[in-house]
């Protein structure tokens, strides 16, 4: 059995064991034990990328016909995600140190860090649904902790409490999908499964029904629409969490799953066609609320919305490899972006509204290319990374015209929103006195920032990509795809630019993308009026009825005859005689004239 997987594994949880048990006094040793655990995953990872594809495994709960094993596959999926979870992960970590370097809370971030780094790694390596679901679950509980990583204040933690409950949703379809995958086939091993899976015989209602069960676990995970309204507000936490989580590995574990299973959704082209538009209704969505943000991170937290559609959407096409190419280029940029924003927020001193920004150009320098780098990265300017993935996704959608179409709009809106963005932040004069004061942050900073640059350029070129990721041939010419590609990213850039380049604030507002389509106030209501109703309903009736009336009348009933009898046994001789005596006379009473 090959040890890499393994060591690979477990550095980040031996590392956020020893974190929790001896490091709260030398909260500085946290932050290097957790780089060096990362730093160790990542060396192996390098060698189980160059290395051969392989699997192994043992028991951990053996009941006859009943297995559960803890193990590892690896192939070509997992070696491209375990060197973008420890590659851009060692970066963030790198960045943390310097980010968090004043946070009194500094070794409990770098374990939940270094806990978060275990489970995602768990879910990369898994070969069975088993253990993928434990990895998944533990990723859940690690991304609660990070974003509400700032407890002390209001809207972390409520954040925390949004993400672990929506999450909940998805997995308990996960859960079901997992154990009709298992009640049909047997196994859930993910090799014996896909061999068995087109041999069963089953029925396209029950193929239907467990590909859309198994995508619940994206839609959570991932956060698509429906349950796409908690990764906006995980924006609280602190920004190398936004990153890491929510830019470059746990959000694209939904996309990785779908990868990794998806001979549970070709047999059916009804689910296929669901995961389809869920994520290009989510892609639109998401674009549409960002064209409306003013804080910087919830601009590119809808962006990491509409980008993780473009990838559902590639799965839904029949076409994962290109979902995985832009999962690939886009963990690059999007964590470029973030640590850029949070170099912006660091500087000034955690303001984050944009519009409290502008002028930054000159006064940290760095962080102004690393982020124009990114930006032209994700608006899919060539020959930047995103460009070609994202071209890949609307090569491959030229045989379905609504979906090419609701692509091309998305690529158009990602440029507008950028380029607001990039032009209202970064240019022009300071709109601030803190924007006025910005200084370049430190190097264990910047430094980050300048290796996913040079990642951003050139992660998407095909002779570079071909070494991670191989996508299936296009079918006939993408000229087509690359000419309106083109002209959607100039005209999105070219509106951008003209449109904010001198305001001092937003003139143009809309609502209904400003309140991201009233989902939160729709959710609200809904709970209100049924879990919030219900349990206030439930809640009197277990007060009133059960408790007051049952437990509470009763147990008075019983304690007040208690009391009452207690007056009878005093313990004095001449009380019982006397008692005696007229319970004597009370007896003849009833004896002689009661039958009368």
């Amino acid at each position: 059995m090959n040890p890499s997987p393994w060591i690979i594994l477990f550095a980040p949880f031996v590392a956020a064991f020893v974190i929790a048990l001896i490091t709260e006094k030398f909260k500085k040793l946290s932050s290097y034990i957790s780089v060096g655990a990362v730093a160790i995953s990542f060396v192996f990872s390098l060698a189980v990328f160059f290395g051969p594809d392989g699997t192994g495994s043992f028991n951990w709960i053996d009941l006859g016909t009943f297995q559960v094993k803890i193990g590892y596959l690896i192939n070509d999926l997992t070696k491209l995600m375990l060197l973008v979870v420890t590659g851009v992960g060692l970066l963030i970590h790198i960045y943390s140190i310097g980010y968090m370097s004043d946070d009194r809370g500094r070794s409990r971030y770098f374990c939940g860090l270094s806990l978060f780094m275990f489970s995602m790694l768990g879910i990369v390596l898994a070969n069975n649904f088993i253990m993928m679901f434990m990895s998944w679950e533990l990723v859940g509980f690690s991304s609660y902790l990070l974003i509400g990583h700032w407890f002390d204040r209001s809207a972390p933690p409520a954040a925390a409490n949004k993400a672990f409950l929506a999450n909940r949703l998805g997995d308990f379809g996960f859960m079901l999908g997992i154990l009709l995958a298992w009640s049909a086939s047997g196994t859930v091993t993910f090799e014996e499964l896909s061999g068995r899976w087109s041999t069963l015989g089953l029925s396209p209602g029950f193929l239907t029904a467990t590909a859309l069960l198994i995508f619940c676990g994206a839609i959570g995970k991932s956060a698509q629409f429906p349950l796409h309204v908690w990764l906006p507000d995980a924006m609280e936490g602190p920004t190398p969490v936004s990153a890491l989580i929510h830019a470059a590995t746990m959000v694209a574990a939904g996309v990785f799953m779908l990868a990794r299973t998806f001979f549970l959704f070709q047999p059916s082209p009804t689910a296929l066609g669901i995961v389809l538009w869920i994520g290009l209704l989510t892609s639109l969505l998401a674009a549409l609320m960002a064209t409306q943000q003013d804080d910087i991170k919830r601009v590119l937290a809808y962006s990491t919305l509409s980008q993780l559609g473009l990838m559902i959407a590639a799965v839904g096409l029949g076409v994962p490899q290109a979902g995985m190419f832009h999962l690939f280029t886009h963990a690059s940029f999007k964590a470029l972006l973030f640590l850029g924003a949070g170099s912006v927020i660091h500087s000034l001193h955690n303001e984050q509204n944009i519009w409290q920004m502008g002028g930054l150009q000159k006064k940290m320098p760095v962080t102004f290319w690393t982020f124009l780098i990114g930006t032209l990265a994700l608006i899919a300017c060539p020959p930047f990374s995103g460009f070609w993935s994202k071209d890949e996704i609307l090569a491959f959608s030229d045989k379905n015209i609504s979906a090419f179409l609701a692509i091309a709009a998305v690529t158009f809106l990602t440029a507008f929103y950028m380029s607001r963005l990039f032009v209202v932040a970064f240019l022009g004069e300071p709109r601030s006195d803190r924007a006025a004061h910005a200084h370049e942050s430190p190097r264990v900073m910047t430094i980050p920032l300048i290796l996913l640059s040079i990642s951003s350029c050139i992660a998407g070129f095909p002779f570079i990509a071909s070494a991670f990721i191989k996508v299936p041939e296009h079918e006939g010419s993408s000229i087509g795809a690359i000419a309106v590609s083109l002209l959607a990213f100039a005209a999105g850039a070219a509106s951008g630019y003209s449109l904010y380049k001198e305001k001092a604030k937003d003139s143009i507002d809309i609502p209904l993308f400003e309140h991201k389509f009233y989902f939160d106030e729709i959710y609200g209501g809904l709970i209100k009026w049924t879990q919030d109703l219900l349990a206030t309903v439930s809640g009197f009736v277990d007060r009133w009825v059960i408790d007051g009336t049952l437990v509470r009348g009763i147990g008075g009933l019983t304690w007040g005859s208690g009391f009452a009898l207690r007056f009878l046994q005093i313990g004095n001789l001449q009380a019982y005689a006397f008692l005696f005596g007229a319970g004597v006379v009370l007896l003849l009473y009833f004896i002689l004239f009661g039958t009368k």
